[in-house]
């Protein structure tokens, strides 16, 4: 890196909670840096799930750097035993660490839409690591814009871009057409307008992780609310119901995903809900009356539904980074050296090791996948381990290569997304005994839960 570029800003991608951290540490290491946003406030992903209460405890949430650098505004922060709703993270938390960065160094209304080395593109050698980053991006008035950056921290997250309804990884057959009665995300059923939409209704909801179980606790909720006068779910798994289908229950490491497991298999047993085995969705057709048909890859033909909503998981969006050299995971979309560490097949959000720059590299030098964008399809990212990230990653761009290969995270062997579960309130979690690592002492099918996401969205 010759001097010019070295003196150009550190452009930070996402002004979620770890696209700030890496702000905060940036500055605490005396780099510049630059955060681009695409919504028009902070943290604009979480606040879509602003209704959902996460897995983690404000003392899980908050990072070290960011708390210092809020220190000095007059900043309190929250009770650290107590578990923030995604709206509360984002008020009480992101929004004033964004301004406490200062001005100029977040915008809003960014929208980043390529990446590269100014005058190289993928194939050219030469030279390569002295060219500084060009980062084109467009604004809310559709103009267009390019900024040199000396590296990139891509903190984007992946709630831009959750999993279609189609089995093949692909949208079904329909499925866009049917865009009027489909959604991707967890409703929330306190919102008036949102609720007229379930209430009454039959609703398919296709997924089998932490979103689906809450999805089918809340609609449980409100078909126990109208009396019985027609709500009803119908849940949709592409594998078949096995012991560990609902997670490990009361016994669960988690106590949080244990009891959204209950409360999925309580729907089932209630009568709330029906389990659909095997399923892969293949077609989704209009009957009639405009209802919907989903329609397996074996031919088989559902009951016909008012709404389905759909919770496959999440995916990174890796369309405007055509021309980095990146080194990424042929199954999770993930950095090669990190895959290993959080295949979903062999780890929860508690046994992840915690990791810094060595595993987040790339062949292009200085380009990092941080938080959420860095587990690519994994669904087991951890708010902590990605402050651990961004730690490493400001240690390694300051040069002091002893801290970033230095882990500074030790994650609780158990219970570390442990929290107020299926409980609305934390006092109601703190009463039924307390601590990250308490199974709760009863099971509320219909009070809000947290989803995957919640541990550190």
């Amino acid at each position: 890196m010759n001097a010019s570029t070295e003196a150009l800003p550190v452009v930070v991608i996402g002004a979620g909670p770890i696209g700030l951290a890496a702000a905060a540490r940036l500055v605490e290491r005396d780099i510049e840096p630059l955060v681009l946003e695409a919504g028009p406030a902070a943290a604009t992903a979480v606040r879509q799930w602003s209704h959902v209460r996460l897995f983690s405890t404000w003392s899980e949430v908050v990072d070290p750097a960011a708390e210092k650098l809020l220190a000095p505004t007059g900043w309190s922060r929250p009770e650290g035993a107590a578990y923030p709703s995604g709206g509360d993270w984002a008020d009480r938390y992101l929004q004033p660490l964004a301004d406490a960065l200062g001005a100029g160094r977040v915008r809003y209304h960014c929208t980043v839409t390529g990446v590269s080395r100014a005058g190289r593109d993928r194939i050219v050698d030469a030279d390569r690591e002295d060219q500084p980053f060009v980062v084109h991006l467009t604004g809310a008035d559709g103009s267009e814009e390019r900024i040199f950056a000396r590296a990139v921290i891509d903190a984007s997250g992946t709630w831009s871009t959750p999993g279609p309804a189609g089995g093949s990884g692909l949208s079904a057959l329909g499925e866009r057409a049917a865009a009027d009665r489909i959604s991707y995300r967890i409703p929330d059923l306190k919102d008036p307008a949102v609720r007229a939409r379930y209430a009454g209704k039959r609703t398919a909801v296709i997924g089998s992780g932490a979103s689906a179980f809450t999805a089918l606790a809340h609609l449980a909720d409100l078909a126990r609310a109208d009396g019985g006068a027609g709500t009803h779910a119908t849940w949709i798994l592409r594998r078949g119901i096995s012991g560990s289908t609902f997670g490990g229950g009361e016994a669960d490491e988690l106590p949080a995903r244990g009891a959204l497991g209950l409360a999925a298999k309580a729907a089932v047993d209630d009568g709330y809900a029906d389990a659909v085995t095997g399923f892969r969705t293949d077609a989704v057709q209009r009957d009639g009356d405009g209802r919907l048909v989903l329609v397996g890859e074996d031919g088989r033909r559902l009951d016909p539904v008012d709404e389905v909503i759909v919770l496959t998981g999440l995916r990174p969006d890796l369309t405007f980074l055509g021309e980095l050299r990146l080194a990424l995971d042929e199954r999770l979309q993930a950095p090669v050296g990190l895959a290993p560490l959080i295949d979903p097949n062999q780890h929860s959000c508690g046994t992840v090791y915690p990791h810094g720059v060595r595993e987040l590299s790339h062949p292009e030098k200085d380009v990092y996948f941080v938080g959420m964008k860095s587990y690519g399809r994994a669904p087991t990212f951890l708010a902590m381990t990605g402050y651990e990230q961004v730690r490493s990653v400001a240690a390694h761009l300051a040069g002091d290569r002893e801290a970033a290969e230095r882990v500074e995270l030790t994650l609780p062997e158990t219970g570390v997304c442990g929290g107020a579960g299926l409980f609305d309130q934390p006092e109601a979690a703190e009463a039924a005994g307390g601590g990250c690592c308490a199974a709760p002492a009863t099971l509320t099918i219909g009070a809000p839960a947290p989803t995957s996401g919640g541990c550190g969205a």
